[in-house]
């Protein structure tokens, strides 16, 4: 199989880039002087901007035909011999033929007819894998059998000296003695959202039992679900959502002690980077979807919505998220505080061991 000149395509949000990252690493490895691009949606191309594993960043060109027809025959003239497409899509596939690659691998779960236009169909596994093995599954058409690795998110020293400076800014510079916890109360999609009240009361207690600082997260679109947050609670939580490029908010984000939020592309950073996560999981599945690098706990209760996933409940209650309650991602937080030596586990809380997954009422929690 010929890989001179490789192109990746993921066409979803930021954090199904960043947990595309460890296919890139393996086509790196397994063939090094490849030409190496990715195509993906504007607006999720930061978490890719330092990877030394790409030659090159594409967008999707999303505007009038004729422009989308320019695009197609540009991807043509580049010359690609294989497409690797992680996005399980139509148009993605469609864009996989018109490089005219002769290796074309892709996925295709629903049996549709995108199907027919890649050389290599992917073959599930059976089983719940997550979705860093589902993509890496994309190469066992390639003969390579590549071990798992952890997603690739890379800050530079601007990033991180800009970090700095806010946080200096915010008065948490030089090593605050506080514990620093990052809350992501906004999400994509509505049902994956945990209610703001919530997020308060929780702020409220990890502030006045732990001393915690809080710092509400989320970009520009989830700065007025933050704000409602901060107007709720009492411990004056700073809002830093939609105040910072992506690179930034994560190296921000390296210096919290605790990330807690739903199921989402910040949850995933912060994860990436090392940052203890407390995961809120609802409509989507934790086994596909849940963080990975760092230690977590998810909070999960089990009302498996993958076989009717929709933007509304078809149950009409919108009842997974509520029935996680603050006293439970407290918990969790306290848990995780303590194991990293920032708060003292004197409630009596069970904490576990890395990879152990049980279930903590009707939620899991993973350690």
């Amino acid at each position: 199989m010929i890989c001179n000149n490789i192109l990746v395509i993921k066409l979803r949000h930021i954090g199904d880039v960043l947990l595309s990252t460890p296919v890139v690493r393996s086509l790196r490895k397994a063939f090094p002087h490849a030409r190496l691009t990715m195509l993906v949606n504007r607006g999720t191309e930061a978490v890719l901007r330092n990877n030394s594993d790409l030659d090159e960043i594409k967008f999707a060109e999303k505007s009038t035909l004729v422009g989308q027809w320019r695009f197609m025959q540009a991807l043509r003239r580049a010359g690609y011999d294989c497409v690797v497409d992680l996005t399980d899509g139509d148009r993605s596939a469609f864009l996989s033929l018109a490089t005219g690659a002769a290796v074309r691998i892709g996925f295709n779960a629903e049996h549709r007819w995108r199907g027919l236009l890649y050389s290599h169909v992917v073959r599930a596994l059976p089983g719940d894998e997550h979705r860093i093995e589902y993509d890496l599954g994309s190469l066992r058409p390639m003969g390579l059998t590549p071990a798992t690795h952890q997603p690739i998110l890379r800050i530079s020293e601007d990033d991180a000296a800009a970090a700095r400076a806010a946080l200096s800014e915010l008065g948490l510079g030089n090593g605050s003695p506080a514990p620093i916890v990052a809350m992501q109360p906004g999400a994509r999609y509505s049902l994956k959202v945990w209610p703001a009240e919530r997020y308060a009361e929780l702020a409220d207690r990890l502030s006045k039992d732990l001393g915690c600082r809080i710092l509400l997260g989320g970009d520009q679109r989830e700065r007025e679900v933050a704000e409602e947050v901060q107007r709720r609670a009492t411990c004056n939580p700073l809002v830093i959502a939609g105040r910072f490029p992506l690179l930034q908010f994560a190296a921000l984000l390296r210096s919290c002690d605790l990330f807690v939020g739903n199921d989402g592309g910040a949850m995933h950073v912060a994860a990436t980077i090392g940052v203890p996560v407390v995961a809120l999981f609802g409509p989507t599945y934790p086994q596909r979807w849940g963080p990975r690098g760092a230690p977590s706990r998810i909070i999960y209760k089990g009302l498996d919505c993958r076989a009717c996933y929709h933007p509304v409940c078809l149950r009409g209650d919108d009842n997974c998220m509520r029935l996680i309650t603050v006293n439970e991602v407290f918990d969790a937080c306290v848990a995780l505080l303590a194991k990293a030596g920032k708060a003292s586990n004197e409630a009596g809380l069970l904490s576990s061991q890395p990879g152990d997954m049980r279930p903590a009422g009707p939620s899991m929690s993973i350690g």
